[in-house]
C-alpha cells in the first residue's frame, strides 16, 4: 500500500507541475523580447530540471517497482497503464520537449514554440492519465 500511495503522490505532483508549466509557464515565453530570449530559456532548463529530474526519478523506480513487484490485490491493467502514460511522457520530452528547448535557447522560434506547447499538452494529459491509473492501481 506505502508503494501504491508513493506512486500516486509522485504521479500527481508531475501532473500538477506539468499543467502549471502548460497553463503559467509556456505561456509567458512569448512575452519574453526575443533578443534576451535564448538566456530566459537557458535559465528556464535549469530551474525546471531541478524539479522534473526528481519526479522522473521518482517515478521511474516506483514504476519499475510495481511492474516487477506488483503487490497483492493489486490489479494489472492500472499498472500497466501507468507504465504506457510514463513511457508517453518520457517520449515526448526526449523526441520532442528537449529538442524544442535546445532549438529555443539558441534563438526565439515561434513555430519550435507552437510545436513545444503541442508536445507539452500530450504530456499534460498522459501525465494526468497516469495519476488516475495510479489512483486506479491503489483502490484496487
Amino acid at each position: 500500500m506505502t508503494l501504491l500511495a508513493v506512486h500516486l503522490a509522485l504521479t500527481a505532483a508531475y501532473a500538477g507541475f506539468r499543467w502549471t508549466v502548460r497553463a503559467l509557464v509556456y505561456p509567458q515565453f512569448a512575452l519574453v523580447p526575443p533578443p534576451v530570449f535564448p538566456a530566459y530559456e537557458r535559465r528556464h532548463q535549469e530551474r525546471v530540471t531541478r524539479v522534473v529530474g526528481p519526479l522522473f526519478a521518482g517515478q521511474g523506480v516506483t514504476t519499475a517497482w510495481l511492474l516487477a513487484v506488483r503487490p497483492v490485490g493489486t490489479p494489472l491493467v492500472p499498472v500497466l497503464l501507468g507504465a504506457a502514460c510514463l513511457a508517453v511522457v518520457l517520449g515526448a520530452t526526449a523526441l520532442g520537449a528537449v529538442p524544442l528547448h535546445r532549438r529555443l535557447g539558441a534563438a526565439w522560434d515561434p513555430a519550435a514554440y507552437r510545436r513545444l506547447l503541442r508536445v507539452d499538452t500530450v504530456r499534460a494529459v498522459a501525465a494526468t492519465a497516469g495519476t488516475a491509473a495510479a489512483l486506479a492501481a491503489l483502490l484496487g
